[in-house]
């Protein structure tokens, strides 16, 4: 068995420490309907790509080829600027839904190469032009064109003419769970020597903004090309970086100066960095070199048709000792954190990842077709997300409350509390879970990792997602639309796949899901099973024994029992599921309840999206 197959084995559950860190960075949180907080409902226009640089975000984080812990409370990535952008360049361009003649588009060329199931390995190529970035040319062009033309693309504004571009390569390793190399090289495919500043940079995604007492957490420079980041859950970490390179330190905190021409609470706001490199504003970043966002600034002279590395580590304090880290299989002892062990475990982990998946490759196969199945698996494997959406509260800030019915998107959907690590349909232009989306996903992911499959299978149908009529929701646009039911036919078939793994399958996890289509009938006073089959067709959304029975169970602990209900077509001793929302599990004091959807009819329904859908 070769090493990423062991970590892979020792990785079962979800949050096991080699999956503790991973490409959960996701690379647009702007334009989501999680970040929307405006009156009408438009989450395209309500948070642009304009304010994604200066707006703290509420519920994640983005970046260019980064990664991040699996709650993202800490945030690795990079920054680009090649000298004549007008903006520090840290997360992918692209066309809203109303700015496409097709609708969103992402305006950028980058590809995930490589991932180990573990991210043991990731690697990463983004290409970066030596003009300026045509933002202006790509909104004008593209809103000129009607649905009958061609996308008016980066390739065809010549910004890549005569090769003047960079290849940016980003490599993860891992010497350790907490231990995070990352080696960034830049390739000069331009015939002339070109500059390009590199910023690997790392904040802590702003959690301590909105009113729940949460502590802050803080960096500081603690030594030349050291950042020290502490966290109340996380610990300390340890940014190590070249010695000799500018430190820079901002706030990830709204620059509301800019946006709305208020006063800011502190002039080191998150858009600090950027405007101090592209910019030239020298009181921009924390001279006393603290914050919550920092960078490492790099300028680097990249010959024609040369390259020019960097290299960065991220470890937790207690990884290192006096006599240096060693490598939990072995592999490499690296008591320098940017020396030669340094490359030693960048060797190995390739190494392990190219042993990987020749294990995965036919005999059959050409090379070329290997290649393809890797680049796929890898496509797949980046396309994980943390997902943090807590509805309760989402509302609660709309000033929407369970019980007065309004035309506010999802409001029937109050007990959707996601908090989980998900495979996303596309990691820019759908940076939110589908449900259908997930359950193909999740078949493909079974080929490489069989136990996350099942997790991304269950996790809709866990209480913390499933509407109280037991409704797998579909995306966030309108999670009451209908998505087709594959869940349980994705269920059959990643067991299949498991079984012809390791000959045993997976029956536990197959009851699991069964138990899901478990479900009552309209009338009410029987029981039935449904199988499987039944259930695909029917829906996995069908009612389950875990919504409005588990929901009435919970409200009698909280001091509540079930009530009759005699509304109109309704016997009057049909008796009605009642419950309070989500923060009735968390103890907090409710004067009423709220009477979930009964069989027949819906709480509300939730208004179409304005944005796109899938």
């Amino acid at each position: 068995m070769d090493a990423e197959r062991i970590r892979l084995a020792r990785s079962a559950a979800p949050d096991a420490p080699w999956r503790r860190w991973g490409p959960y960075l996701s690379e647009r949180q702007w334009g989501t309907v999680r970040e929307d907080y405006s009156a009408d409902g438009d989450a395209w226009n309500s948070f642009p790509h304009d304010h994604a640089r200066s707006r703290a975000y509420r519920w994640g984080e983005d970046g260019l080829g980064g990664v991040s812990d699996d709650k993202q409370r800490l945030c690795l990535s990079m920054a680009l600027w090649n000298g004549r952008d007008p903006i520090l360049k840290e997360r992918p361009f692209g066309l809203t839904n109303g700015e496409g003649n097709h609708g969103e588009d992402v305006k950028e060329y980058y590809f995930h190469l490589d991932s180990t199931p573990t991210h043991s390995y990731l690697r990463y190529l983004y290409k970066y032009p030596q003009a300026a970035f045509p933002y202006d040319d790509l909104v004008r062009t593209g809103a000129a064109r009607d649905r009958r033309s061609f996308e008016y693309e980066l390739l065809d504004t010549g910004v890549f003419a005569g090769d003047r571009y960079f290849d940016v390569f980003v490599e993860y390793a891992k010497a350790a769970p907490d231990d995070l190399l990352m080696l960034v090289t830049v390739a000069n495919r331009g015939p002339e020597d070109a500059v390009l500043h590199v910023l690997p940079t790392l904040w802590f995604r702003n959690t301590w903004s909105w009113g729940q007492g949460a502590d802050r957490p803080v960096m500081r420079a603690t030594g030349p090309g050291v950042i020290r980041a502490e966290h109340h859950e996380l610990g300390a970490y340890r940014l190590h970086c070249s010695a000799g390179v500018p430190l820079l330190f901002t706030e990830n905190e709204t620059n509301h100066e800019r946006l709305h021409g208020s006063r800011n609470a502190t002039p080191y706001v998150k858009d600090g960095i950027g405007r101090h490199v592209a910019g030239g504003e020298a009181g921009a970043v924390n001279p006393e070199l603290t914050g919550t966002k920092a960078a490492a600034h790099h300028t680097l002279t990249v010959p024609a048709g040369g390259e020019a590395t960097v290299r960065v580590r991220l470890a937790k304090e207690d990884a290192h000792d006096a006599e240096g880290v060693r490598d939990p299989l072995g592999t490499a002892d690296v008591g320098d954190p940017l020396g030669a062990g340094f490359d030693a475990v960048m060797s190995a982990r390739r190494a392990e990842a190219d042993a990987f998946y020749a294990g995965l490759t036919s005999d059959t196969m050409s090379q070329d077709e290997a290649l393809v199945l890797r680049r796929a698996l890898s496509g797949l494997l980046w396309s994980k997300q943390y997902y943090l959406f807590d509805v309760e509260t989402w509302l609660a800030e709309h000033g929407a409350d369970p019980w007065t019915r309004t035309g506010q998107r999802n409001h029937a959907w109050y007990d959707l509390d996601a908090d989980d690590i998900l495979l996303m349909p596309d990691t820019w232009e759908y940076p939110w879970f589908a449900a259908w989306d997930l359950a193909f996903h999740a078949v493909a992911l079974a080929m490489v990792d069989p136990e996350l499959a099942k997790h991304q299978i269950e996790v809709l149908l866990g209480e913390r997602y499933l509407h109280p009529n037991g409704q797998v929701p579909a995306y966030e646009w309108a999670f009451g639309d209908v998505n087709p039911p594959v869940q349980a036919w994705a269920a059959r078939f990643v067991d299949s796949m498991d079984r012809g793994l390791d000959g045993a399958g997976d029956l536990d996890f197959v009851e699991r899901v069964f138990r899901s289509c478990w479900s009552t009938s309209p009338g009410g006073s029987t029981a039935r099973t449904r199988t499987a089959a039944t259930c695909s067709r029917a829906g996995s959304s069908a009612w389950t024994t875990s919504a409005c029975s588990t929901a009435a169970r919970r409200c009698r602990r909280a001091g509540r029992s079930t009530r009759p209900t005699a509304r109109r077509g309704w016997r009057s001793t049909r008796r009605r599921c009642c419950r309070w929302p989500r923060s009735c599990r968390t103890a907090r004091p409710r004067t009423r309840i709220w009477p979930c959807a009964s069989p027949r009819t819906s709480c509300a329904s939730p208004p179409r999206p304005t944005g796109s859908a899938r």
